[in-house]
């Protein structure tokens, strides 16, 4: 069945419960200071099945002034308006707040419904209905169906029904394959059940047994219990409403204006670049104004730092500015908002979030650029735009955090001539389950992988001409140096993709890096492998050895590095250097003994060394798999 959500909205008093109940049998008034006062403080709900296969759901909304902010947590997501104007009264002042609200938040469609149309006669009808016409010129509301109504009577109701019908068949379905986001509108607990939320599926969809997250606690829970218009379900789709039965999580830790979403991906937000509007009744915006910020079932205060200009910004026109929240608020961009102002507390304008994120050490005017680039940016320069600011690149879920695309919207957005794909391994790679796709790229611009590998050739050359006899930088050093924050996967998968950088175990060093060694410099190589090769197994301390070299300290420690590396030198212990031809005799002459078990005075005899080189030797053989301690002997493997 084709779920579509519709909002009322108008001036206190002008009949939109009335009118809701009227519709569908449904009081929407819940609360007892509501039906004793005879007007709506918070948001109710009711549900009007249209046909078999369409059912709309009314968001029954508060028109006073002083409960605006209740409309504005049920406005949001709504697909269109049914606004009440009373035929007794025409146009009022919260007729016009509230439908600059919805036209700001981007509501596509909707129609006017004249109550309390048995309270005037045909000529008043008539005037009334061309000061509507007149009132709606311009907006989306422009041409929509204007249906005199009496909730008392019930005339006109059977024509409004029809024409929500057909507005209702006209609305697009809402796409179930983007990711899970629901806005709170409600939160209670019920008796052997716990904790239960409800909201207008923002989007996705979400199942029995889900894990779900909340934000911005960062909380997690389960769902348990779906009911969908009313009735139990074992999955809810985006555009319903839906109230959601939690486990492992308290009901008075949940309150209006959290939102949850699928867990593991979203990051609540603090600084918003945005868009925004202001409405021709406004007074000028002033840099670091204090305002309301409303979005979805969300209200927060926020402060207004304008980026292209410092002067205030006049009422009626558009502009890009930061917006600091003062508490965290799940949103994307592309998500609308309000800002009403602290006093008086009126409306004032309205905007749509272009960046979740913006870098925060930037100027200005560098700033407002970048807004004006966002807000015109397709997805492709939206993403390149990401990746060009990233040091070292994104993973696809950061990327789905900061835009709110599908996997499958950010494949298509990238560009393949100035995008890079970098392959991760599986310890790196989120999990997947049910509510979690499998997420398994990490992008990096090309430009910018590009300027990396450079500065780390620079920094090999540069180590290489400090040190020439070392064979190279060793691994970690060099990627502290290199890429000091990034994932060891980049890192690894940056040194695979260029063929000017050799990676040989822990050793980093240019390709055409070669040792070229002087005169003075081979001759102290030779005595220094000379002096070990001469020793056999009762070598010297290789201080001594080094001093003895014919050169420097420095470069005499550096020659020894060499032999090591090439595996001419053997490194037994801290203090205990060998000539691999010394320890190739050491085996074979152990192995003459194999399947014999024997002791420590038993292998000095065979070697003839003391106990200070046998120790480390027998140690050095354990480790080499050549002999296996068993108690205070060793057995010839």
């Amino acid at each position: 069945m084709k779920s579509i959500v519709a909002g009322t909205a108008g001036h206190i008093d002008h009949g939109k419960t009335a009118l809701v109940r009227a519709l569908t049998g449904i009081e929407t008034d819940r609360l007892e200071e509501e039906k004793r006062r005879g007007i709506s403080i918070d948001i109710g709900f009711a549900n009007l099945d249209l046909s078999p296969g369409l059912r709309i759901a009314f968001i029954d909304v508060p028109g006073h002034e002083r409960f605006i902010k209740n409309m504005l947590a049920g406005v949001g997501g709504i697909d269109l308006v049914l606004l009440a104007i009373a035929a007794d009264e025409s146009i009022k002042p919260q007729t016009r707040e509230h439908f600059e609200i919805c036209r700001l938040l981007g509501i596509p469609r909707g129609l006017v419904a004249l109550t309390k149309a048995d309270l005037v006669d045909t000529e008043i009808l008539e005037l009334v209905r061309l000061e509507v016409e007149d009132f709606v010129a311009g907006s989306f509301l422009e041409g929509a169906p204007v249906v005199p109504v009496s909730s008392v009577t019930g005339a006109g109701l059977d024509r409004l029904r029809e024409e929500l019908r057909g507005l209702a068949e006209r609305v697009p379905g809402k796409d179930a394959s983007r990711h899970f986001r629901l806005p709170v509108d409600r939160s209670f607990s019920m008796r052997g059940f716990g904790a239960v939320v409800t909201g207008t599926l923002l989007s996705g969809s979400v199942a029995l047994e889900d894990e779900v997250e909340v934000h911005p606690l960062g909380r997690r829970a389960r769902v348990r219990g779906i009911q969908v218009h009313g009735g139990d379900s074992r999955r809810a789709f985006a555009g319903q409403r839906t109230a959601l039965n939690l486990a492992g999580i308290d009901h008075l830790e949940l309150r209006r204006g959290m939102v949850l979403a699928m867990p593991g991906f979203f990051h609540p937000a603090t600084v918003l670049d945005c868009s925004i509007e202001l409405l021709a009744s406004a007074h000028p915006l002033k840099h670091r104004a204090p305002v309301h910020f409303h979005s979805g079932t969300a209200e927060v205060e926020a402060e207004v730092r304008l980026l292209e200009s410092l002067a205030p910004v006049p009422p009626g026109s558009r502009a890009h500015v930061r917006l600091l929240l003062r508490e965290p608020v799940l949103l994307l961009p592309g998500d609308r908002f309000i800002l009403r102002m602290f006093s008086p507390v009126t409306t004032i304008g309205g905007g749509v979030v272009l960046d979740i994120a913006p870098p925060a050490r930037m100027r200005r005017l560098d700033a407002a650029r970048r807004a004006r680039a966002l807000a015109g940016a397709s997805a492709r320069e939206r993403l390149a735009l990401l990746l060009k600011e990233a040091p070292y690149g994104l993973s696809t879920t950061e990327l789905i955090a900061r835009t709110g695309w599908t996997q499958v919207e950010i494949e298509k957005a990238v560009d393949p001539g100035s995008t890079v794909a970098l392959p991760q391994s599986s310890s790196e790679t989120p999990p997947a389950s049910a509510a979690r796709p499998a997420v398994s790229r990490w992008l990096i611009d090309r430009g910018r992988r590009d300027a990396l590998l450079a500065a780390a050739r620079d920094q090999l050359a540069a180590f290489h001409k400090a040190n020439p006899l070392s064979p190279g930088m060793g691994r970690e050093a060099f990627r502290m140096q290199a890429l000091p924050d990034a994932p060891p996967f980049v890192f690894d998968a940056l040194l695979a993709a260029d063929s000017q950088i050799a990676a040989e175990g822990e050793t980093v060093r240019l390709a055409a890096h070669k040792l070229a060694l002087r005169q003075d410099e081979q001759s102290a190589l030779d005595n220094i492998e000379a002096a070990f090769a001469r020793a056999g197994l009762s070598v010297p301390p290789v201080g001594e050895v080094l001093a003895s070299s014919g050169v420097e300290p420095a470069r005499a420690r550096s020659l020894l590095q060499l032999l090591l590396r090439d595996k001419r030198l053997v490194r037994v212990s801290e203090d205990l250097t060998f000539h691999r031809a010394a320890l190739e005799q050491l085996r074979e002459l152990v192995r003459r003994h194999k399947g014999e078990q024997f002791t420590v005075p038993a292998f000095k005899d065979w070697t003839g060394i003391s106990r200070k080189y046998a120790i480390p030797l027998l140690e050095f053989l354990d480790r080499e798999r050549v002999t296996r301690r068993v108690g205070d002997e060793r057995v010839v493997l």
